[in-house]
C-alpha cells in the first residue's frame, strides 16, 4: 500500500510502498477514503514538541474509510462500516480519567499518527472500540476534518461553557478556527474572528462571524477591548504571542481556552494581579472524547456546520505542508484516496 512515512525530523516526508497491516486482537483494518492534514501532523513530522514520536512512522489522525477486515475478538464493528480514525487511538478504559468521562486524559493512551501508525495511508489498523461510526449524511471529505479539527474545537467551546449572548474571540481562523466559530454561534455566542490572513477573515465572515480583526494590521487586544472585551478567547494559532493577545483581550470574568500547541516548550506569562482581581480563568482543552465526536457528526448531519476543505492527492503531502505553513490553505487539506 501507499503511505506517508516520516523517516526523520529533518527530511521531507516520503511516499513509500509498505505492507498492508494485519489487524490484531480487538482491531479493525480500514481502507481509507479521505484523510485530513492537521497541524499536529506537521509538528509530529518535524519533532516540534517536547514529547516526540519515534521515526519511522505514518502520521495522520483524521482518517475516514470502510472496515475491510476484523481482528480476533471484535464484535462491536462489522465489515463495511464507515468509521473515523481519530487522535485518540486507544485508552486503558479503567483509570480514573477513563471512568470519569475524560478518556483523553488517560496516561496510557495511544495516539494515531504519533505513538502508533496513523491514517495517511491507503490502509490503517485501529482499535475497534475507538473508531467512531460516520453517519450516512456526513461525507467522508467533511468527516475527516471533523474527526480532529471539529471535535477539538467543539470540546473547547464546551469546556468554556459559552452562554448565549457572550462574546467569543477566536484567535486563528483556519482548520480549527473556522469550526470553532460555528460551534460558538451554535452555543449562542457573538463571535470575533482574529487572523493575519484576509482570506481567512473573509471565510470567517461568510461563516457568520460578527466581527473580524486582522492581527497583522490591527492590535487585536485594543480592537476587542473597544468592543467590550471577550467573555471567552479561544487560542487556536500556533503562536505563543497570540496566546498573550487572547488573554489580554478578556473582559472581567473572562475565560482563556488554550488549544493550539506552538513548537518547542512555549510558555504563557500571566499577570497574577490582573488574573485574580478580574476573576479570569485559564483552561487547557485537549481533543474531545468518542462521545464528543459522535455529537460533532450529529450536528453536521443536521446541517448545523460547514467544513471548508481543499482536496489533494497523497503524493502532494510535502507541498501541502508548505501551503499550510504559508497560510495559503483557508481551512483544511483533505487527501482523497
Amino acid at each position: 500500500m501507499k503511505a506517508v512515512v516520516v523517516t526523520d525530523f529533518n527530511s521531507a516526508l516520503e511516499i513509500q510502498d509498505v505492507p498492508v497491516p494485519t489487524p490484531g486482537h480487538g482491531q479493525v483494518l480500514v481502507r481509507m477514503e479521505s484523510s485530513g492534514l492537521c497541524h499536529t501532523d506537521i509538528h509530529a513530522a518535524h519533532g516540534d514538541w517536547p514529547v516526540k514520536p519515534r521515526p519511522p512512522f505514518i502520521p495522520g489522525h483524521e482518517g475516514i474509510g470502510h472496515i475491510e477486515a476484523l481482528g480476533a475478538g471484535v464484535t462491536t464493528r462489522s465489515v463495511g462500516d464507515r468509521v473515523a480514525i481519530a487522535w485518540l487511538g486507544s485508552a486503558c478504559g479503567c483509570c480514573r480519567h477513563c471512568m470519569g468521562g475524560w478518556e483523553t486524559l488517560c496516561e496510557s493512551q495511544e495516539n494515531s499518527g504519533y505513538s502508533i501508525n496513523g491514517a495517511l495511508a491507503e490502509y490503517a489498523v485501529a482499535a475497534a472500540a475507538y473508531v467512531t461510526p460516520v453517519p450516512d449524511a456526513v461525507s467522508s471529505t467533511d468527516a475527516a476534518p471533523l474527526s480532529c479539527a471539529g471535535v477539538t474545537t467543539y470540546k473547547a467551546i464546551k469546556v468554556a461553557r459559552v452562554a448565549p449572548a457572550e462574546t467569543v474571540a477566536i484567535f486563528g481562523v483556519g482548520g480549527l478556527g473556522h469550526l470553532a466559530l460555528q460551534y460558538a454561534r451554535i452555543a449562542g455566542g457573538f463571535v470575533i474572528g482574529v487572523d493575519i490572513e484576509d482570506t481567512k477573515l473573509a471565510m470567517a465572515t461568510e461563516l457568520g462571524a460578527d466581527h473580524v480583526i486582522n492581527a497583522r494590521t490591527t492590535d487585536p487586544v485594543a480592537a476587542i477591548q473597544e468592543l467590550g472585551g471577550a467573555d471567552v478567547a479561544v487560542a487556536l494559532a500556533a503562536s505563543a504571542a497570540s496566546f498573550d493577545q487572547a488573554y489580554r483581550s478578556l473582559r472581567r470574568g473572562g475565560r482563556l481556552v488554550c488549544v493550539a500547541l506552538p513548537a518547542g516548550n512555549a510558555t504563557l506569562n500571566l499577570p497574577i494581579f490582573d488574573t485574580v482581581l478580574n476573576g479570569k480563568t485559564v483552561i487547557g482543552s485537549i481533543v474531545g472524547t468518542r462521545n464528543d465526536l459522535a455529537d460533532v457528526f450529529k450536528l453536521h448531519a443536521a446541517g448545523r456546520t460547514k467544513v471548508i476543505t481543499v482536496d489533494r492527492k497523497l503524493d502532494e503531502i510535502n507541498q501541502s505542508i508548505e501551503d499550510v505553513l504559508s497560510g495559503a490553505i483557508p481551512a483544511r487539506v483533505v487527501f482523497q484516496f
